[in-house]
């Protein structure tokens, strides 16, 4: 998802260069609803993975519907072998994509993507790649990420908070407890001491704990556990409100004081928002994957510190020990939540 959220920025860009083309965005089911709902859009292809005869067959479907458009240019944000293909396929006259060895022939202008790169962020890397259709710089302001609001989950993520006990006065933080890798996954007994010290602090605050597919059972455990540390009425401040999709959290954060978690598709989803983020940042970097947006709408990256082995393939755990997630204590999770809701209810907002 978070991949997808950072090509958001270039679809507005794209927009404002060529105001009156055809803008058609191809995209894997997973993170479709990201550009769902996209204003710049004119089209969006679904394109799921499927096996056997049946995925061959909807390959040569989409390739097929993807010539028939006759494309004048199509561009390659993802560079994977799939999105390679695809884009060769498509017999577009112009394919823009990166320097991939093996598949760099797949394109007619290649754009480099050497290792100097990395201590980047990747909105800027993939704006490299709308360097020959001379586009605006990237900025922040003018081109942050975006995921409009979906209406429909707005109401059902209102209905289901409402009938969890969380009225308008009521200070709402969410803090997403898993991760699709075990490279980017904080410790439950972290996110535990975090849950209870924010639930704890406030009688009319109210944590909503998510996690994603590839985590089903964590928020569960997490909450169980943080309730019955709170014990008593207290423990009803730690909502279990069931899984969310991808739109119901962007509508869920959008409701709320603070959003808590690591670096992974949530997280850009909530930077789509207005609310304050904490972001933990274990093997990746925050000026890689900070969120993208106006510098008005406050943020805090909390990480590990210098560490020989950061930043990482997350192939491999040299050391063994994800010390760039374990070293990351509560109290600096807390304590830099705190500081961005006091600084809310000052407003005044300020990005660290």
């Amino acid at each position: 998802m978070g991949d997808v959220v950072f090509t958001t920025p270039a679809i507005r860009a794209i927009r404002e260069r060529f105001p009156d083309a055809h803008l058609t965005y191809l995209v894997e089911p997973a993170a479709a609803a990201i550009v769902a709902h996209n204003r710049h859009l004119d089209e969006l292809i679904v394109a799921p993975r499927l096996s056997g005869l049946a995925g061959l067959r909807a390959e040569l479907q989409l390739v097929r519907r993807l010539r028939a458009q006759a494309y004048d240019l199509v561009i390659d944000f993802h560079g994977g072998p799939r999105a390679s293909l695809l884009t060769w396929l498509s017999g577009a006259s112009t394919r823009i994509g990166y320097e991939v060895v093996g598949r760099s022939w797949m394109y007619t202008r290649r754009v480099a993507r050497p290792r100097a790169l990395r201590p980047r962020h990747s909105v800027e890397n993939q704006w490299d790649l709308l360097a020959p259709l001379e586009v605006a710089p990237p900025d922040r302001s003018a081109y942050p990420v975006e995921m409009p609001l979906d209406p429909a989950s707005a109401a059902a993520v209102a209905h289901r908070l409402g009938r969890a006990g969380v009225d308008p006065t009521t200070q709402v933080i969410v803090v997403h407890v898993s991760a699709s890798s075990p490279f980017r996954r904080w410790p439950a007994e972290s996110f535990i001491a975090t849950v209870v010290a924010l639930a704890e602090a406030r009688d009319d605050r109210r944590v909503v704990v998510t996690s994603g597919p590839s985590e089903p059972d964590a928020a569960c455990r997490i909450i169980e556990e943080a309730r019955r540390r709170l014990g008593g009425d207290r423990a009803g401040r730690v909502l279990q409100c069931g899984e969310f999709s991808a739109a119901e959290l962007r509508a869920l954060v959008d409701g709320a004081a603070l959003y808590i978690g690591g670096d992974s598709g949530p997280l850009h989803v909530a930077a789509t928002t207005n609310t304050a983020i904490v972001a933990l940042y274990g093997p990746t970097l925050p000026v890689r994957s900070e969120p993208w947006r106006s510098p008005e709408w406050a943020s805090e990256a909390v990480e590990a510190g210098p560490l020989p082995c950061r930043p990482c393939d997350q192939r491999v755990c040299a050391p063994g020990d994800f010390r760039c997630l374990t070293r990351i204590d509560p109290s600096q999770v807390i304590a830099a939540g705190e500081r961005l809701l006091a600084g809310a209810a000052r407003g005044t907002l300020a990005r660290t």
